[in-house]
């Protein structure tokens, strides 16, 4: 990569750290940012909460609203997607024998999070059986598709997945979604700041995104965005102050799920210093830096490995999953952590062990031919 900008970040020096796409990394500016907020929270709470917050959120979300491309009041702040599902799921008005259809790729958070929605409601979760490794687009449509119903009341799907890293075509669901009158719920956890995200053109009917991964925010900012005519329907998880608000805003939609009561929303506040951030610093050239360092490295293992490639190299962003042979990922992970010094996810997933490593800004070339020496020396 042409520009390293690791002294942007508080990592560890000691630590080559692989795994940003679990929590990210905080850019420093950004988290500059956030104690400004903080402070100017302590010093006047009154005036913060009762004043400066409401504008500062508007800002926020307006800056966030143009990074992303969709109206701002279609946005309210959520600490992490797992939340922001939650407040959609519960508020589906499921019927005895409905279908909500995702895929086996799904995150297991969210994966329990459907399984008790349908439960309660008497509903049935399905999960298309993705394969994995996977060929083409065609082989995932023809694949997915072929699990709807006359039932199925509600697609979610993973726009790039947690466990296998890949980018879902999820332009060609929400499509068939909005042509068959099912609703559609897209899982961006991974894609803002790592991907490019149009709202509007893809216009899913509700999509939630995490800033702290790859906007490099603080933790515990993401959003939920809802179609305009849906949003009523999205009722609020914790009913406080702005339900009946004896002063509405612009919608009942922020009004509901804006207000929790009082919380440090500071993080929130910290979206125009992130943008500003990725811009300063070129962030559409780092990303792909980062995708093609991920892709050598990838190959490079795939081959060493004797390894059919999982999926084409255009499903991948900064981040990639190798099966690996072995059968104890514990073991395998704390050998690269506790001897390799290497920071990086090992896990179970459908009986086989997995390595997936994510990087950003702050990785190079080394940090990457590290993982691959020890990968070797671990395997023989």
């Amino acid at each position: 990569m042409a520009v390293n900008l690791k002294d942007q970040f508080f990592l560890d020096p000691d630590i080559t750290f692989l795994n940003h796409g679990s929590f990210g990394a905080c850019a420093k500016p950004v988290y500059e940012d956030l104690l400004n907020w903080q402070m100017q929270m302590e010093r006047e709470p009154v005036k913060f909460f009762e004043d400066t917050i409401f504008d500062a959120l508007k800002k926020s979300r307006q800056v966030l609203g143009n990074y992303i491309n969709c109206p701002a009041d279609d946005l309210v702040y959520f600490p992490n997607p797992t939340t922001a599902i939650n407040a959609a799921a519960r508020s589906l008005k499921l019927e005895p024998g409905d279908e909500v259809l995702s895929t086996n790729h799904i995150y297991g958070a969210l994966d329990r999070t459907w399984k008790y929605i349908c439960n309660k409601n008497e509903a049935e979760f399905v999960k298309a059986d993705i394969p994995f490794p996977i060929q083409s687009k065609d082989e995932f449509l023809n694949c997915f598709f072929k699990a709807v119903t006359s039932k199925t009341r509600v697609i979610f799907l993973s726009h790039i997945t947690s466990m296998t890293a890949m980018i879902f075509p999820v332009e060609e669901v929400v499509e068939f979604s909005r042509d068959n009158n099912i609703l559609s719920i897209i899982d961006g956890a991974h894609v803002p700041g790592h991907i490019p995200l149009d709202i509007l053109t893809l216009s899913p009917d509700i999509y939630t995104g995490a800033c702290h991964k790859w906007m490099c925010t603080p933790k515990g900012t993401s959003f939920l965005y809802v179609k305009k005519e849906l949003q009523e329907n999205i009722h609020p998880l914790v009913v406080s102050w702005g339900w009946e608000s004896e002063n509405p805003g612009v919608s009942k939609f922020l009004d509901w799920h804006e207000w929790q009561g009082t919380r440090d929303m500071s993080a929130f506040l910290t979206i125009p210093a992130a943008v500003k951030f990725m811009d300063d610093n070129d962030w559409l050239n780092v990303g792909g830096k980062c995708s093609e360092m991920v892709i050598h490295t990838r190959n490079k293992l795939l081959n060493y490995l004797n390894i059919s490639h999982p999926c084409p190299d255009d499903w991948l962003g900064q981040m990639a999953s190798i099966p690996l042979p072995h059968n104890d990922a514990v073991e395998i992970k704390n050998l690269l952590l506790n001897k390799y010094h290497i920071q990086v996810p090992v896990f179970t997933w459908k009986g086989k062990v997995y390595l997936r490593y994510s990087i950003q800004a702050y990785n190079s070339e080394s940090d990457l031919e590290k993982l691959f020496s020890a990968v070797k020396e671990l395997l023989g």
